[in-house]
């Protein structure tokens, strides 16, 4: 039946209007929910839209809910109009008097009404986009539309501290997937856990897509779903990495004929696994998150949401909205990926470009991060990548865990095999320092150093003496 709905809550009657601000003052709960999408003019009488409007201003000003005797405490205190006093008094003690026999009644069809009136104006906002003609402006409709459908929903209240202890307790509450990288893994109390976001620090050209297509390759051999995304490489680069990944065969190796039935017999295993390793490639320019949450709804829907997803890398993606200056944008955007993977309860890693003077250096610390230092604080755990040039010619590297929120971090594993050509990456779980037993080392190979410098040329010195005091005798020799 079409129900005219203009007039507000009008439809309902004074009396279930009435009942509905005694909800309000007496559900916490559904007042919390509710208090932000409710409208004074919803209500027919004036008293009743002036008890509401001061029930919304004491949340806004105090965030509490009053009841009927700290209303009529603050609307005497605010009018000036004794009439007006009197009727409000005369209002609040009818609410007093009901009772909540139909409470479940009343709040359904309070919240209904409000959410119907939230998507008439989300609606009309997006006809006023649609009619600008611009494609590009989907993803601010998804967005408004998604609001729209959000509000009124069950507010997160908190929980007692005490709350399924016994949960808390177990050991395994993360469950985290492991990288593979046993003594980065050690670390990290085992990986990241769904919900949380990896960083990988490094400066260009120096393994954020070796690091990466590893992570996701050992979450596919331990069954998991992977969701690969990259912009920069074609799908069978990635590929022939992970083929070489597996099978140990340097990436220009891999088409010769002595190891192709090795690569054969690795592929039939592998292809019988429960998880999958899915590549998909975005554009580089013009992906927002908007449209990679998209495409991960596609792939829950049917039925194949991914586990982990790791982007290669985060400063190929976009801001969907805009902003007056672009660090504010990356920190958005590093903030957009972190919701997903809270929505869609999954792992997330991501690369970062180090800046100039990550190039080269011998650690990357939180200082070289590229553009905005937000995307750096959003993270859940950052590890960074140094190469020096003879690491690079020697397939070496110095990694440093600069963040971690669930395991220890300020240490450094220095010159670590990473491997680029067979997509190999080995830290010796025993072969770490912290920062300042790193520079006390470097001193003390320094002194070393200068100590040994020292004794040769006390070397040389003595025998220079040695040299000239038998050239004198030889001259003595030649005068007798």
């Amino acid at each position: 039946m079409s129900i005219n709905t203009d007039n507000g809550f009008g439809f309902l009657g004074v009396p279930y209007q009435k009942r509905l601000i005694l909800q309000l003052i007496t559900d916490t709960k559904f007042a919390n929910n509710i208090i932000e999408i409710i409208d004074p003019n919803y209500f027919t009488d004036t008293t009743l839209r002036l008890i509401v409007a001061e029930i919304k201003e004491a949340n806004d000003e105090n965030e509490v809910i009053p009841d009927v005797d700290s209303l009529e405490f603050r609307l005497n205190s605010r009018l000036d109009n004794e009439t007006m006093k009197i009727f409000i008094e005369q209002q609040l003690n009818e609410i007093k008097q009901l009772t909540l026999n139909d409470s479940e009644f009343v709040q359904d069809r309070a919240m209904k009404f409000c959410k119907q009136q939230e998507l008439k104006k989300s609606v009309s906002k997006i006809q006023i986009i649609i009619d600008k003609g611009n494609i590009d402006d989907y993803d601010e409709c998804e967005e408004i539309m998604k609001k729209a459908l959000e509000l009124g929903s069950n507010k997160d209240e908190g929980i007692d501290v005490f709350y399924n202890i016994a949960d808390v307790l177990k050991e395994d509450f993360r469950k985290p997937i492991p990288t593979g990288i046993l003594g980065l893994d050690d670390k990290m109390n085992g990986g990241l856990a769904k919900g949380e976001l990896g960083v990988i620090l490094a400066p260009f050209g120096v393994g954020k897509t070796t690091m990466i297509t590893k992570i996701c390759n050992e979450a596919f051999n331990l069954g998991y779903k992977v969701l690969q995304i990259f912009f920069e490489d074609m799908p069978r680069v990635i590929q022939r990495k992970h083929l070489s990944c597996w099978s140990e065969i340097e990436l220009n190796k891999l088409g010769e004929e002595e190891n192709q039935k090795k690569l054969n017999e690795i592929i039939s295993k592998k292809n019988k696994g429960d998880g999958y390793l899915k590549l998909r490639k975005f554009p580089s320019d013009g992906t927002t998150i908007p449209m990679i949450k998209k495409y991960i709804r596609k792939l829950s829907a049917s039925g194949n949401k991914p586990d982990i997803i790791c982007l290669d890398y985060i400063d190929c993606v976009i801001s969907n909205k805009k902003f007056d200056k672009g660090y504010e944008a990356e920190g958005a955007v590093m903030r957009q990926f972190e919701s997903l993977l809270s929505e869609f309860d999954m792992v997330g890693w991501t690369a970062v470009q180090g800046n100039r003077g990550s190039i080269g250096a011998e650690t990357v610390d939180s200082s070289m991060i590229g553009g905005s230092i937000k995307r750096g604080q959003i993270g859940h755990f950052i590890v960074s990548i140094a190469k020096t040039l003879d690491q690079k010619e020697n397939g070496r590297a110095n990694m440093a865990i600069l963040k971690s929120r669930f395991g220890v971090d300020g240490i450094i594993f220095s010159d670590i095999v990473f491997d680029n050509a067979k997509i190999q990456i080995i830290v010796d779980n025993n072969n770490w320092q912290t920062e300042s037993q790193r520079e006390s080392s470097k001193n003390e190979e320094g002194f070393a150093r200068v100590k040994e410098l020292m004794e040769k040329q006390l070397l040389i010195e003595e025998q220079n003496k040695e040299k000239i005091l038998l050239e004198e005798q030889n001259k003595e020799k030649i005068k007798e």
